[in-house]
C-alpha cells in the first residue's frame, strides 16, 4: 500500500510539472496545446483536479503493482516447485518444512500447511490445503478490489460533476434573468461535460484492468492447486512414493 500511494504522489507532481512545461509550452506555440489543455483538465474544477485525477493515477499506480505481484512467478515458482519436490522425494519432510515456511510464494504457504497436517492422514492435508489456498486466493481478491471501487465511483463522481455544473448553469440563468453571458455558460457546460468525460476515462480502465486481474488470479490458484496436489501426491493412501512432475 505504501508503494501504491508513493507511485500515486509521484504521478501528481509529474502531472503537475507536466502542467507548468505544458503552459509554457503552449504560450510559445500559439496556445493550441494550452487549449487542449484547458478544455480537458482545466475546465473541469476542482472536481477533476483533486478527485478524478487522482483516482486516475492510483488506477496506474495500483495496475503497476499488480503486475509485479499477481504473477506466476510469485504463485507458482518453478524453481520452488523443484526444491520442494526434491525434498519430498527423498522423505527430508522436516527440511520441506522448513523451506516451505521460509519461502514466500502461494505455492510454498500452501504445501506448508498440507505438511502441517500430514499426521493427521491426507484428508487432514487435503482440509489444510483447501483452507489457505481459499484464503490466499480470497486476500489478494481483496487486494484488487480497490479497482473495482474506483471503476464503479469514477462515473459517479463524474455524474455528480455533470449536475454541479448544470446547477450553475440555471444559477447563472437566473440570475441574469434570462440568458447569461456565453462565457459564463461555457464555463458552467464545460464542468459538466468534462467532470464526466474523466468519470468515464478512469472508470473504463479501471474495470477493464480488475477482470484481467480477476481472471489471471483464477487461473494461477488453479495452478497452484494443481501443483500442491502433485506435490503432496506420495502422501496419498497406497500410493508409492515418486518424483513430482513440474507443471509447463
Amino acid at each position: 500500500m505504501q508503494r501504491i500511494v508513493y507511485l500515486s504522489v509521484l504521478g501528481f507532481v509529474v502531472l503537475m510539472l507536466t502542467t507548468s512545461a505544458v503552459a509554457q509550452d503552449g504560450e510559445s506555440t500559439g496556445g493550441t496545446v494550452m487549449r487542449v489543455f484547458d478544455h480537458f483538465l482545466v475546465d473541469g474544477g476542482a472536481i477533476t483536479w483533486f478527485i478524478l485525477v487522482p483516482l486516475s493515477l492510483a488506477t496506474i499506480a495500483l495496475t503497476v503493482e499488480y503486475m509485479i505481484s499477481i504473477r506466476r512467478q510469485t504463485f507458482v515458482p518453478q524453481d520452488t516447485f523443484r526444491e520442494i519436490a526434491e525434498r519430498i522425494d527423498n522423505k527430508q519432510y522436516a527440511e520441506a518444512l522448513t523451506y516451505t515456511a521460509d519461502e514466500p510464494s502461494v505455492l510454498s504457504a500452501v504445501v506448508n500447511t498440507g505438511l502441517m497436517e500430514s499426521a493427521n492422514g491426507y484428508a487432514a492435508m487435503e482440509r489444510a490445503v483447501e483452507e489457505t489456498l481459499e484464503y490466499r486466493s480470497a486476500k489478494i481478491m481483496r487486494k484488487i478490489e480497490y479497482l473495482n471501487v474506483i471503476g464503479n465511483i469514477s462515473p459517479m463522481v463524474g455524474l455528480f460533476g455533470t449536475v454541479y455544473g448544470m446547477i450553475g448553469l440555471f444559477s447563472s440563468m437566473r440570475d441574469a434573468g434570462g440568458m447569461p453571458e456565453p462565457a459564463r455558460l461555457a464555463d458552467d457546460i464545460s464542468i459538466a461535460l468534462v467532470t464526466t468525460f474523466w468519470g468515464l476515462l478512469v472508470a473504463i480502465p479501471a474495470l477493464s484492468v480488475f477482470a484481467l486481474f480477476r481472471n489471471r488470479i483464477d487461473e494461477l490458484t488453479a495452478e497452484c492447486a494443481l501443483a500442491t496436489d502433485r506435490l503432496l501426491e506420495p502422501f496419498k493412501p497406497g500410493t508409492r512414493p515418486q518424483e513430482p512432475k513440474p507443471t509447463n
